[in-house]
């Protein structure tokens, strides 16, 4: 009888392209891939373990399976990922239930894993972190018609308050010519939307060629003949150069949308994170941006209650919020991670401060999104379409300025048919908090 499998993907595109190797993987052998727990012999929980929120969320879904598991609905239950790789010891000592842990290194071995515990057998492997495959087929878990496009993995800029370089390793690039290959092989399959991840996507090059490639990269990937649009994510401030922009302008299929970490514009705070610039260098750099790309989107994260953040930093932070009117802004609590030197900073701030400080800032970003918006009235987009909402008969999906699963909606109604994945243009004519309103034209 053919052996079925389920997966729990969380955290980040990254990790869920991990997910789609080890599903094909499993698939290539045999394995029978099924999307509710209780129809799968196994179930794969690929954690995520960046910060406190998503290591319980974790925990929460690995101990959510360990009950499905006591209830007789499926037989085993493995443990991948982020959270696999950092607390390996912990899981299996406080979840003895759990039958494998792999180890990021062993994502090669998740079918020998898979046959081990259901043949009864305990299976961990833990080989070094960098043994990661970053190559591989695929099995997408993302519709069709995207896809997250992984150009490297690990990290090196070794920001004090992050603990991925010690749970993924140094930052490697990807051969350029076997991006390539996949990116041509996704868009051969329907995928019209590339959105490239790594860590660090503008340090792409840098270890294996000597010099930033990315822009080299985006010239190549504009050639693909069936690719609509690529989309850029994780671009940190130091490394977007004249040649990234210039590269930007220059590719048609390149949207004008660039996802950029700056995480805060204090001098002081930054290089307390081990992150260069501050709020003049970040300011010249947004301005250069809009002027060179005048319809470019910004999105960017920060981060409040740093140890040591004062008032006064987190006032300079606040300022830069309301002048800069950023299009996309996420805000979050500071997280503190055992292993990272940040960890043992003096001056720890009380969490309920630095979730003060983060609704404040998400507040004043509410007022600029709706400012955003307004300016939109009347505008017609390019939609990629995401689906149909039935009940209120419209269609629901994005325009370039928006990243899947992250950005905001468009919803719309339409006189003719239109099919998920299509890109249709759409006349904006309302708007509702985060959302634009229109009609297909």
């Amino acid at each position: 009888m053919a052996k079925k499998v389920g997966m729990i993907s969380l955290g980040c595109p990254k990790n869920q392209v991990d997910a789609e190797i080890m599903l094909k993987k499993l698939v290539d052998a045999g394995y029978i891939l099924v999307d509710e727990a209780e129809k799968a012999d196994v179930v794969i929980v690929n954690t995520c373990a960046f910060i406190e929120d998503s290591k319980k969320e974790s925990i929460d879904s690995i101990l959510e399976m360990v009950d499905y598991k006591e209830d007789g609905y499926l037989k085993r239950v493995v443990v991948t990922g982020c959270l696999a790789q950092r607390y390996a010891e912990e899981v299996f000592s406080e979840i003895p239930e759990v039958d494998a842990v792999v180890g990021i290194g062993a994502n090669d071995d998740i079918v020998a894993a898979c046959d081990a515990v259901l043949e009864g057998e305990e299976f961990s492997s833990f080989p070094d972190k960098e043994n990661m495959p970053l190559e591989g087929g695929r099995i997408l878990t993302t519709p069709e018609y995207y896809a997250y496009l992984r150009i490297a993995d690990g990290c090196s800029n070794c920001c004090s308050y992050c603990a991925i370089p010690s749970i993924r390793g140094k930052f490697r690039s990807r051969k350029m010519e076997d991006v390539l290959e996949e990116a041509n092989a996704l868009c051969e399959k329907g995928v019209k939307e590339l959105i490239i991840v790594a860590q660090d996507t503008t340090r792409y090059g840098e270890d294996l060629y000597g010099k930033l490639k990315l822009p080299e990269l985006l010239d190549e990937l504009n050639k693909i003949e069936k690719l609509q649009w690529i989309r850029l994510l994780y671009c940190y401030p130091e490394r977007i150069t004249d040649e990234l922009i210039e590269s930007i302008n220059r590719n048609d299929k390149v949207c004008h949308y660039i996802d950029m970490p700056m995480q805060h514009v204090s001098k002081k705070v930054l290089q307390a994170m081990n992150r260069p610039g501050d709020r003049t260098s970040l300011t010249a750099l947004i301005n250069k941006l809009r002027e060179k790309v005048s319809d470019v989107v910004i999105r960017t994260t920060f981060i409040t209650g740093f140890p040591g953040e004062t008032d006064e930093d987190f006032t300079e932070l606040s300022e830069f919020v309301n002048e800069m009117k950023l299009d996309r802004v996420g805000c979050f609590a500071y997280s503190r991670e055992e292993n990272t030197p940040a960890y043992d900073f003096p001056e720890q701030i009380e969490k309920e401060v630095a979730l003060d400080r983060a609704d404040v800032i998400m507040e004043q970003q509410f007022r600029v999104n709706e400012e955003k918006l307004e300016q939109l009235m009347g505008k017609t987009f390019d939609v990629i379409v995401d689906g149909y909402d039935s009940y209120t008969d419209s269609y629901y999906g994005r325009t370039y300025m928006d990243a899947p699963e992250i950005d905001n909606n468009i919803v719309f109604t339409s006189g003719y048919e239109i099919e998920v994945g299509e890109i249709v243009p759409v006349e904006i004519f309302d708007k509702d908090e985060y959302s634009l309103i229109g009609e297909a034209v």
